[in-house]
């Protein structure tokens, strides 16, 4: 299979193209046009995170030769697992001493490998036929390249009733990790604080004393970030080295291409101790949101200092200061975000094997292998019955 062999539709064709031949495509510069993460974020996720991905894009054409989507896709080996705790993945772990790649399998991921996924329509009006399109391409794509699973990875909840085409025709849909959002309907940190309960207020009182009895730390924000990248990697390294769940990891180049190609949105939050930075935090802004990427934290001082609920202290009351109406965060660490009030905003996986034989078992399968079963806290968040 050539990976740029064209696939026909009943009204239309899909042509597989490379980042370099979409350079001068009109369609691309149109798709996402409307999105935080535009069409610049998936040019930076390509060309800065490596991860073992291998990156295609499929343009969507009508009957008429016109190019109606364009569709970010990229093959990468998944260990279904990922995540699972207690006795099934120790049953995993005992038959992979014998079969190492045992429920690891080459995947076609839909959507994109650096956050959450988008249908890649040029114009809010074809995203239905850009999901009927995909429900006739993605199938055969997946085979052609010897894919044994084709994923949309990470759909936000709104896509359901345009992917429902995809869930009618043998795809199940299972929860991903949510995001959370916070509305930031308020003047000010303090009336926010105010609206807390008693004991989430107590509780975070005690945090910020114990950081205001040690060397005092500043705040900075800035959209460059070439001049810190040296020393705030090692920090998002050692946050993201203890998350229980890993797809991505970010490089240095990705951090300094969004400064510099994407300004106005990205905003780097610094925090210094005695010159030394000691936390900092990636944020995109988006109309009147803001989008919490990631955190970097110096565990030599943050667990002691509390230095999450500072950071985000310090960034709720910054986006209040600039009228933003929303603050969202990425998914897991959800017991501290339960008690700050956020709600989850649901993110799906649309899910399909690419043998007809095997999918009715796989689907079945699926359930005890969804991630978000095996997380106790996101039950008890008043919008879970969402996911």
């Amino acid at each position: 299979m050539q990976h740029g062999d064209p696939i026909r539709l009943p009204h239309g064709l899909v042509k597989v193209a490379t980042l370099a031949e979409l350079q001068n495509c009109g369609a691309w510069k149109r798709t996402f046009q409307d999105r935080c993460k535009d069409h610049r974020y998936y040019e930076i996720v390509e060309e800065t995170l490596q991860n073992d991905f291998e990156y295609h894009y499929l343009r969507l054409e009508d009957s008429s030769g016109n190019v109606r989507a364009v569709q970010p896709v990229f093959f990468v080996r998944q260990n279904l697992v990922e995540g699972v705790p207690g006795k099934l993945r120790s049953v995993v772990d005992v038959i992979r001493r014998i079969f190492p790649r045992f429920l690891t399998m080459h995947v076609l991921m839909v959507g994109c490998a650096g956050g959450t996924g988008d249908l890649g329509a040029c114009h809010d009006r074809d995203e239905e036929w850009t999901a009927a399109a995909l429900r006739e391409s993605l199938r055969t794509y997946a085979k052609q390249n010897k894919a044994s699973l084709t994923v949309l990875k990470d759909f936000p909840a709104n896509y359901r009733s345009r992917l429902e085409t995809l869930a009618m025709n043998g795809y199940a849909r299972m929860p991903s990790m949510p995001m959370t959002r916070l509305s930031l309907g308020y003047e000010n940190w303090d009336e926010y604080f105010h609206t807390l309960s008693k004991a989430t207020r107590k509780d975070l009182r005690r945090k910020f004393r114990k950081a205001d009895r040690a060397a005092k730390i500043e705040m900075e924000v800035v959209s460059e970030i070439a001049p810190f990248v040296d020393e705030i990697y090692p920090l998002y390294l050692a946050v993201h080295e203890r998350s229980p769940l890993k797809f991505e990891t970010l490089t240095k180049d990705y951090f300094r291409a969004v400064a510099e190609r994407m300004p106005e949105r990205a905003r780097f939050f610094l925090w210094r101790q005695s010159g030394k930075i000691v936390a900092f935090s990636f944020c995109l802004v988006c109309g009147d949101a803001i989008y919490d990427e990631c955190i970097g934290l110096d565990y030599s001082v943050a667990l002691d200092l509390h230095l999450y609920f500072y950071t985000l202290r310090d960034i709720i009351s910054w986006a209040l200061q600039q009228g933003l109406k929303f603050y969202y965060s990425n998914p897991l660490n959800y017991e501290p975000k339960l008690h700050l009030d956020c709600e989850l905003v649901p993110l799906d996986l649309y899910v399909r094997h690419t043998s007809a034989l095997l999918n009715p078992i796989f689907r079945r399968v699926l359930k005890y292998l969804g991630p978000t079963r095996h997380d106790p806290v996101l039950q008890r968040f008043p919008n879970a019955d969402q996911l």
